[in-house]
């Protein structure tokens, strides 16, 4: 739960529909997203709040040059080609931003466990049902076949967010590599429902001012690491199998685009670092972006 709170925040960074709607917003829309999870009380609600307040307080007078800086960074290669290696950097650079803003919450998040009852793990855990349904639904179709389809369409459409439009070529490439991945969605469905029970099973330690604060962050810090490192040896070495080949297949499709296409890639990034320099500044308002 904590995980995911911090990176559908950050996402809001880098969808540029969620910046023209204004990153002022985004406390609230937080707030409503973790109230869908543990359906928050009325003495929970205005501390959850000023937290969320102060944090993208911190957030926007920290975090965003920095971001905007390695926008700018990346935009700068992608005029060229690209290696797995530099992928694989990019990737690094991102999840250690996700950590910062992740460290920085985990005092509120922690608080906020120490505070929930049974009936709100109860909710929890029937949120969690209702999500692994609709994994199901999108993820694992009746047959392969169906499951591949799915899959492509859904990285052809995150392609054509950064690059407009792939031709017929470069689809049929791109579904070839999805073809080729080694992600298995199963898989990830049995792994993500035994994080959901390690959530839980924290939760329930935490809840009720059972573990001393410190105690009880310590805890919320080793769910979120497992989140991206498993515990399971097994599962972590397919994680590392998955993570080489998705930096070589993103560099892949980067490399099959055109000069127009990495072109458009640039101007997007452009655009979405103008927008978080703007949200940087004080005092600022930001112009819709065109990208």
């Amino acid at each position: 739960m904590s995980r995911a709170l911090i990176i559908g925040a950050l996402a809001l960074l880098t969808a540029c529909s969620a910046l023209r709607l204004g990153y002022g917003q985004a406390p609230e829309l937080v707030y409503w997203w973790l109230d869908g999870y543990v359906d928050l009380d009325d003495d929970q609600s205005p501390r959850v709040r000023e937290a969320l307040r102060q944090w993208f307080r911190w957030h926007r007078g920290t975090q965003l040059v920095d971001y905007a800086g390695l926008l700018q960074h990346t935009r700068g290669q992608l005029a060229d080609t690209l290696t797995p290696a530099q992928v694989c950097r990019l990737a690094d650079e991102v999840q250690a931003r996700v950590d910062t803003a992740f460290e920085q919450a985990v005092p509120a998040v922690a608080e906020l466990a120490r505070t929930l009852t049974p009936e709100q793990l109860a909710h929890l855990q029937h949120k969690q049902a209702k999500n692994n349904a609709d994994y199901r639904n999108d993820y694992l179709q009746d047959t392969t076949e169906e499951r591949l389809k799915a899959q492509v369409k859904r990285v052809v459409e995150r392609a054509e967010t950064l690059y407009g439009r792939l031709d017929d070529a470069q689809r049929e490439k791109v579904a070839q590599w999805v073809a080729d991945s080694p992600f298995d969605a199963q898989r990830w469905a049995a792994e993500r429902e035994l994080r959901q029970v390690e959530v839980r099973q924290v939760l329930r330690r935490i809840a009720g001012g059972a573990l001393p604060p410190q105690e009880a962050q310590a805890a919320v810090r080793r769910v979120y690491q497992h989140s991206f490192r498993s515990p399971r040896e097994d599962y972590r070495a397919y994680q590392q199998r998955l993570a080489q080949y998705n930096c070589a297949f993103a560099a892949q499709v980067h490399n099959l685009t055109s000069p127009e296409q990495r072109q458009r890639a640039v101007a997007r990034l452009k655009g979405w670092e103008d927008d978080l320099r703007s949200l940087a500044a004080p005092g600022r308002p930001v112009a819709p972006s065109t990208n």
